[in-house]
């Protein structure tokens, strides 16, 4: 089947490399420009999305999503079961822990050893110790890695846990209820919580606080997907019960790492910009040494559209090169970075904690990322074929 005569001698113009060296140049940089600009793009969206979902995992997989106070009705935990993870007994305290390393304010959370649904979670994150060492009456305590290194404990240590919002009286006055906890655990996440929580037995915490175990617990919250919490929200408002979530904690943070991602996304689409706008001078250039041949070609017959396509395929064609080229250098590189870096023997992987970077493709995003680099590049190519548009014929034939 023949081409019409408009993508026909627009792919044509785009091969040709005889009639002007500077303006083949000036296209096979805006091609690379193109080319370099999504491959980074691909590159870095890749990265960062793996980041963004190892931050997921490591906070919002162990902070509880949601704590409602008390007791948790049956009938609101059967209206949360399409989000609905695990449900467990659940309280905390803002603390201080003593050490002989000094002293640390914490979040200390009581946790049921009875109810696996509330712990299990956290298990694999032991680095020292066993969670089910959290029995009752046994005043025993898990910390943090950062926690142990910053207090220079290890396990078998004792340590004073000072509750600061419970009081006691003795002889010598009004004290904040204390006591000491032996260190049975110490878990590892590779997140702030290494530093600011500690986890005793839910009884052993009442007891410290003067309270009793039934009407002290509230209950945590475990969704199937964090970022479900608006549906959760409403659910819990309708059954009129109080609680805080993980946005009050931790939203600022995600919304940090988002906004970051973005504008990173932003500076580098800059460049495949600032590339595809490059074709527009060089289809400026080809339009002013083809204006005989234009002219000419419209003398025979053919229509102001058909010259405007020429040019059009002419510049889509160089932005379909470079954005096929960018994708698949992008894609390649992404799925073989860790092999790269290690290769390369750089020293950005003794900074990560699993001694690699995390990679996520996205379908989605790189989709899109491909659709813009297009359009950007049919859009830089309007700007010569309308000015191709414009040429008259006898005044482009006046000196030839």
């Amino acid at each position: 089947m023949s081409l019409p005569a408009s993508i026909f001698i627009g792919l044509r113009y785009s091969n040709s490399r005889k009639s002007n060296q500077f303006i083949a140049f000036i296209n096979g940089f805006s091609v690379a420009g193109i080319a370099l600009g999504l491959m980074a793009l691909i590159i870095t969206g890749s990265v960062m999305n793996g980041f963004e979902q190892q931050l997921k995992q490591r906070i919002l997989g162990l902070a509880p999503h949601f704590i409602v106070s008390g007791k948790l009705p049956a009938e609101t935990t059967e209206s949360l079961t399409p989000w609905l993870q695990t449900a467990a007994p659940f309280s905390e305290t803002e603390g201080v822990l003593q050490a002989k390393g000094g002293l640390k304010p914490v979040y200390i959370q009581g946790i049921d050893i009875d109810v696996p649904a509330g712990w299990q979670q956290m298990q694999s994150h032991m680095a020292q110790g066993s969670l089910e060492s959290l029995q009752p009456k046994a005043y025993q305590i898990v910390i943090g890695r950062l926690l142990a290194i910053r207090l220079d404990l290890a396990v078998g240590d004792q340590i004073r846990v000072i509750i600061a919002g419970t009081s006691i009286y003795t002889p010598l006055g009004q004290m904040p209820a204390q006591r000491k906890f032996t260190v049975s655990g110490i878990f590892d996440i590779g997140s702030e919580l290494d530093d600011k929580v500690a986890l005793v037995n839910l009884s052993d915490l009442a007891r410290l606080q003067r309270q009793q175990v039934e009407s002290f617990a509230d209950t945590r919250l475990f969704l199937n997907d964090a970022f479900d919490y608006l549906q959760v929200r409403e659910v819990l408002a309708q059954h009129n019960l109080q609680w805080t979530d993980w946005r009050e904690r931790q939203g600022a943070l995600f919304d940090a790492v988002k906004m970051e991602k973005n504008m990173m996304l932003i500076m580098l689409l800059l460049i495949v910009a600032v590339a595809a706008f490059n074709i527009v001078s060089a289809l400026v250039m080809v339009v002013n040494e083809k204006q005989g041949d234009i002219a000419i070609l419209r003398t025979q017959g053919m229509a102001r559209r058909e010259v405007m396509q020429i040019f059009l395929v002419n510049g889509i064609y160089n932005g379909v090169k470079g954005t096929v080229i960018g994708a698949l250098a992008g894609l390649i590189i992404a799925s073989q970075i860790n092999n790269l870096i290690h290769w390369l023997q750089l020293p950005v992987v003794n900074y990560l904690p699993e001694g690699r970077l995390p990679i996520v493709m996205d379908p989605v995003q790189i989709s899109s990322l491909i659709a813009l680099s297009l359009a950007l590049c049919m859009i830089a190519a309007l700007i010569p074929a309308w000015r191709a548009l414009k040429i008259e014929p006898a005044s482009a034939l006046r000196y030839e």
